[in-house]
């Protein structure tokens, strides 16, 4: 990001202190001050007392510079509460005054930038977690979407959009990023190509994205970013706010118009530009290189450093968390803290044990996952000891939005459904595949992804006896893989305190049957059917 810019989001903080001073001395309402705050990554918490901040990593990308960061934030501030987002950023809780405006403030000098965090802003560009290092994966996409996301970064003082704006890099068919159903989706292909696909997204009014491009060489991608914008501030809704997304076009102009209109900005900005937005070949390649230098010094005495530590299989589990990277001798470690609520302490013994490490990093991923990654064999062992907290199974590794006890519009109390799921069902230890991971959100924002879980839920409310209960709509059969991506289906509404008793009633039925659910679900829709009905609220 170029200095000038970067010294005008600094003197934004002066104003940013003014607000938040103000808003804690009761001076503004909560609702001015979330029209404010939004924009630098910050909202009051409900009730009022306490803050949140959310500190943008590009592509998930955490850099040692930067943990070491969060490390002494954490320390100095106190900070006791911190959450990973479906967008790949690290969120701070429970701040005071004080603590938020000098968190912003010194993020800054480490290359962490909360502009733009929340309101109507270009949010953080999201990438595939193990994009550069992946087995399998097409090509790296990582240097294209941060360039992609400092060219965004400069639009928060030109433009204004009508609302958020989300771009994904998605490095290979798994699609984790959504990039096929986002407002603006990048898809690597196997001829090293990308296909973009448009005005998609999550929330309400969901959609998958429109295929405006293919085969599109790299170094254009500024081209099809600042197309979008453009297709967006000439086509969206700035008079209702509830119809201010992307997706809200194609209902407007028509699949084939909204595809029609992109495509004749595209047109525009190639003629207004001309080369002047190429992505330079040379330092895309300078930078693919130096991610994967690594000196690898008698790599089978390494590996057999790992003999007590399970590798990764081409399964879901959560209890086998080492991952053979592409590069030769080196190795990643997933880590899944359960609901994406990260120990505090954390963060320092993940560094501590990689700070010698040249080229490791940490890699935020879109299901609430951290990746430590570019280990060689004894540096795994230690970080696979280190995160052995996290999830033990794939049950463990469900998505959950932070909730309504934190958040001003969360309706229910997603962390709290999760955890007493898990606390009901660790009795039974039913074998790691028999529960599926589930996707929770408070509300319809879509903040846990529940649309494209195997199964999902999201924050409701069911009069029973003529009294308001917390409820949760129950959906099934969500899937994001390119090629098969599909949104789940609503069965109904479930009350939260049904919600356990369910899950203890699938797996024991599961159980029985000896296989996943992923295996049981292809041959039992009906038998799921019949075992949701009895907790469905008529």
């Amino acid at each position: 990001m170029n200095q000038s810019l970067m010294t005008e989001f600094k003197e934004d903080l002066k104003d940013f202190r003014e607000m938040t001073e103000k808003f804690y001395a009761k001076e503004v309402s909560i609702k001015d001050y979330k029209g404010f705050s939004g924009g630098f990554g910050s909202y009051a918490q409900r009730g009022g007392e306490a803050s949140m901040l959310r500190l943008r990593m590009p592509g998930g990308r955490i850099t040692k510079e930067k943990l070491k960061f969060l490390v002494d934030a954490i320390a100095a501030y106190d900070v006791r509460r911190v959450h990973l987002t479906t967008c790949q950023t690290v969120q701070f809780h429970d701040l005071g005054m004080k603590a938020v405006c000098d968190i912003m403030e010194r993020a800054m000098e480490v290359g962490i930038i909360t502009r733009g965090g929340g309101g109507d802003f270009p949010r953080n560009v999201m990438v595939s977690p193990l994009s550069g290092v992946e087995q399998g994966e097409y090509f790296d996409v990582l240097p294209y979407a941060e360039r992609a996301g400092d060219y965004l970064m400069g639009m928060i003082k030109t433009v204004k959009l009508p609302r958020k704006l989300k771009v994904g890099f998605s490095n290979s068919p798994a699609n984790v990023t959504h990039a096929t159903f986002r407002d603006l989706g990048f898809i690597a292909k196997e001829n090293g190509l990308f296909d973009v696909y448009s005005a998609g997204g999550l929330g309400n009014n969901y959609k998958m994205g429109v295929k405006v491009a293919e085969n599109v060489k790299p170094e254009e991608v500024l081209y099809y970013v600042e197309a979008m914008v453009r297709t967006f501030t000439t086509y969206g809704n700035y008079e209702s706010r509830a119809k201010s997304r992307t997706r809200y076009m194609q209902e407007t102009l028509g699949v084939e118009g909204y595809k029609k209109a992109y495509q004749e900005k595209l047109l525009e900005v190639k003629a207004e530009f001309k080369d002047s937005l190429l992505i330079k070949e040379s330092s895309v390649s300078a930078e693919q290189e130096s991610n994967t230098e690594e000196s690898v010094v008698n790599i089978k005495e390494q590996e057999s450093q790992l003999k007590n530590v399970a590798a990764y299989p081409q399964t879901e589990s959560a209890s086998e968390r080492v991952i053979t990277q592409k590069q030769a001798g080196l190795y990643a470690v997933a880590y899944h803290p359960v609901g994406g609520m990260v120990p505090a302490q954390k963060f320092e013994e993940i560094y501590e044990g990689i700070k010698n490490a040249a080229k490791a990093e940490v890699r935020v991923a879109p299901d609430e996952t951290l990746y430590i990654i570019n280990l060689n064999a004894q540096q795994a062992e230690k970080i696979h000891k280190i995160t052995a907290d996290g999830a033990k199974n794939l049950f463990e590794t469900s998505v959950s939005c932070i909730g309504s006890t934190v958040c001003q519009i969360g309706l229910r109390d997603s962390q709290g459904l999760l955890a007493s799921i898990v606390e009901a069902v660790e009795p039974y230890h039913f074998a790691d595949g028999v529960l599926p991971r589930i996707h929770i959100s408070g509300c319809p924002s879509s903040c846990g992804t529940h649309q494209i879980g195997k199964l999902g839920f999201r924050g409701a409310s069911k009069s029973v006896n003529g009294k308001a209960e917390p409820a949760f709509a129950f959906y099934v059969n969500g899937q994001d893989t390119q090629g098969e991506e599909r949104f789940g289906e609503e069965w109904g509404v479930m009350l939260a305190t049904d919600i356990p008793k369910f899950f203890v009633e699938l797996g024991t039925v599961i159980s029985e049957e000896k296989v996943s659910y992923e295996q049981w679900y292809k041959k039992n829709m009906d038998t799921l059917k019949n075992i949701v009905e009895p907790y469905l609220q008529k």
